[in-house]
C-alpha cells in the first residue's frame, strides 16, 4: 500500500526525481543495515529483532501519514522518514531468513518459503488495490496510516511467537563475524553469481517500473487507481507462484529461478509502448509470478547450503548485494528518463535484462545445482 500512496503524494507536488530521491532515501539505510542487522540476527535471535524492525517502521508510518494528513510533507520529510522505514526492513529481511528453518524442518521449507510468500503476495493484491481507492476518495496520508497499522498488526503476530532460545556460543567482534559471513557468502560461486545478476535486475525493474509506470499511469492511464489495480494484478501474479511452490519441486531450483526472471521483459515493453491496461495488467501477472517464483527457490536454496550459524549474516550479503545498486538507479531514473524519453529507457532495461539473465544461466554452478536435500552443492 505504502509505494502507490507516497508515489502519488510525492507527484502530487513533486516531480520524477522527487519520487526518485525518496525512494532512494528509504533504500540507501536498509542497504546499510542489512549487515547489522544480519549480526543482530545471528547473535540475539530472530525474533527479537523483527519485533525492533516492525515497530520503528510503524512509527515511522504512522507519523508520515499523520503529517500529510495534517496538511502536508516537504521533501525532507518524506526522505528522512522513508529512511527510518529503510532501517527498520534492513534489519528485518535477514532476520526473516534465519527464522524460518527454525520453525518448520528441511522438507517443509519450500513450502514454508512459497507460504510465506503467499502472505506477502495476497497483501499486495489487497493494498494495492485499497490504496488506489483510499488516495483517489481522500489522500495519500490516509493510505500511509492503514499501512503504518500492518506493521503494528506484525508486532502483535511476532509478540506471539515462541522459539527454543538459541544456545549461546562463544563471543566475537562485529568485524569478526562480518568476515565469516562473507566467507561464506563469497565462497559459493552459484551464490554471489545470482546476487549480483539480482543487483542489475532490481535496477532494471523497481526504477522504471515502479517510477515511471507511475507517471505513465497518472500521465496516460488513468490515475492512481488504475495503477493500484496494475500492482494488484502483479500480487495475483505472485501468488500463483506460491502456489505452484506449493507443489513443484523443481529438480535444478536456480535454472528455473533464474530463468523465470525472464517474464519481467513483458511489463516493461508493454509500459513503454503503453499499450491498452489490461495488457499490462496482464504482463504485471508474469512479473509477478516471475518474482514469488524466484524469491521461493532462492530462499529454500540458501536456507538448505547454508550453516544455520551463519545464514543471517550471509542473507544480510545477499540482500546487501541485490539492492547497493538500487538507490543509484531510483535517483538516477528521473534524469535518465528526461535524457532518453520513457520509452527508450523502458525498452533499454528490458533489453539489459535479457542480457543479465542469458549470463547467469550460463553459469555452472547455477545450472547444475540440484535440490535433494542434503546434497553437497557444487561452487
Amino acid at each position: 500500500m505504502s509505494p502507490l500512496a507516497i508515489a502519488f503524494a510525492v507527484l502530487a507536488h513533486g516531480t520524477p526525481s522527487d519520487l526518485g530521491y525518496v525512494l532512494a532515501a528509504g533504500t540507501a539505510p536498509l542497504v546499510v543495515f542489512l549487515l547489522v542487522g544480519g549480526v543482530i540476527a545471528d547473535r540475539l535471535g530472530q525474533r527479537v529483532v523483527m519485533l525492533s524492525a516492525d515497530a520503528l517502521r510503524f512509527v515511522a508510518q504512522a507519523v508520515l501519514g499523520g503529517w500529510l494528513i495534517a496538511g502536508g510533507a516537504p521533501l525532507w520529510g518524506f526522505m528522512l522518514l522513508e529512511a527510518l522505514v529503510g532501517v527498520g526492513t534492513g534489519l528485518f529481511s535477514p532476520a526473516l531468513t534465519g527464522l524460518i528453518p527454525g520453525v518448520v524442518g528441511d522438507e517443509q521449507l519450500q513450502q514454508a518459503n512459497a507460504l510465506n510468500g503467499l502472505a506477502s503476495s495476497g497483501g499486495r493484491i489487497i493494498g494495492p488495490a485499497l490504496a488506489g481507492v483510499i488516495v483517489a476518495a481522500t489522500s495519500p496520508g490516509w493510505a500511509i496510516t492503514a499501512d503504518a497499522a500492518s506493521f503494528l498488526v506484525s508486532v502483535v503476530c511476532l509478540s506471539s511467537l515462541h522459539l527454543t532460545p538459541k544456545p549461546m556460543r562463544e563471543s566475537s567482534s562485529f568485524i569478526r563475524e562480518l568476515i565469516e559471513g562473507w566467507t561464506e557468502f563469497w565462497s559459493r560461486t552459484w551464490l554471489w553469481v545470482v546476487v549480483v545478476q539480482y543487483s542489475i535486475c532490481n535496477v532494471l525493474i523497481v526504477g522504471p517500473f515502479i517510477i515511471l509506470g507511475a507517471v505513465i499511469a497518472k500521465d496516460s492511464l488513468g490515475g492512481a487507481s488504475v495503477w493500484g489495480a496494475i500492482l494488484a494484478c502483479e500480487a495475483v501474479g505472485a501468488v500463483l507462484g506460491g502456489i505452484v511452490l506449493l507443489r513443484y519441486k523443481p529438480h535444478r531450483p536456480l535454472l528455473v529461478a533464474t530463468a523465470v526472471t525472464y517474464a519481467w521483459v513483458l511489463p516493461l515493453v508493454a509500459l513503454a509502448f503503453r499499450i491498452a491496461v489490461p495488457l499490462i495488467a496482464l504482463g504485471a501477472v508474469f512479473g509477478g509470478f516471475s518474482l514469488s517464483t524466484f524469491s521461493g527457490l532462492w530462499e529454500t536454496t540458501l536456507q538448505r547450503n547454508v550453516p544455520s550459524a551463519v545464514l543471517s549474516r550471509v542473507s544480510a550479503y545477499d540482500w546487501l548485494g541485490s539492492l547497493v545498486l538500487l538507490p543509484i538507479g531510483e535517483a538516477a531514473i528521473g534524469p535518465l528518463s528526461k535524457l532518453l524519453g520513457i520509452r527508450t529507457t523502458l525498452v533499454g532495461a528490458a533489453i539489459f535484462l535479457a542480457f543479465a539473465v542469458t549470463i547467469v544461466l550460463l553459469v555452472p554452478s547455477v545450472n547444475r545445482l540440484r535440490s535433494e536435500i542434503g546434497q553437497k552443492t557444487p561452487t
